[in-house]
């Protein structure tokens, strides 16, 4: 199977990256996190509109000004992060002892940090932009961080707040959970 990326100029992507054997390990690097973001911006022309990392997984949407760069903007996103990763070095590093790194990590040269593919969705219209924005944002709730969507700190979710976007209290549902429906 041939897969070919879809690539329309002026659109948002969704974008997915998790690291390797789904190992915890961004949370506690989130400012390196920034800063491989950061480093990319200062290469490429691109716009995050909504992120939202957990400990083995990114979501975020981005809009690049040339939308064939996106992979580039992974690549070097992940590459930064990489390469400054001192994790695996570390006699604490705490991989997935049952799942070493695979073969084909160690003869690319590659750490082993990243699930060596990405996903991506571009995205069509306002509907689903706003759809995804909305998921991405319910996600640490989704997965059982916290049990309501303010409450986890590594979020473009404030931000929204901030701008009016959203009601802080946004998918609380704390105040129904005790009702009795009988």
């Amino acid at each position: 199977m041939n897969y070919h990326r879809v690539f329309i100029q002026n659109s948002y992507v969704h974008i997915i990256i998790l690291s390797y054997d789904r190992s915890p390990i961004f949370i506690d690097n989130f400012e390196l996190l920034q800063q491989a973001f950061e480093n990319a911006k200062y290469y490429f022309d691109f716009d995050v509109v909504a992120c939202c990392v957990l400990p083995d997984h990114i979501h975020f949407i981005m809009k690049p000004t040339n939308i064939e760069e996106y992979p580039r903007i992974i690549t070097s996103i992940k590459y930064y992060f990489s390469r400054n990763y001192v994790g695996l070095e570390s006699p604490t590093y705490n991989v997935n002892e049952s799942s070493p790194l695979k073969i084909g990590y160690k003869n690319k040269r590659e750490k082993g940090i990243f699930q060596h593919r990405y996903y991506e969705h571009t995205i069509v219209d306002e509907n689903e932009l706003n759809k995804i924005i909305d998921y991405i944002h319910y996600n640490p709730v989704k997965h059982g961080y916290v049990d309501k969507v303010k409450n986890w700190a590594y979020s473009s979710f404030k931000r929204f707040v901030d701008k009016g976007y959203y009601d802080e209290d946004w998918c609380d549902f704390s105040a129904v959970k005790d009702l009795n429906y009988e």
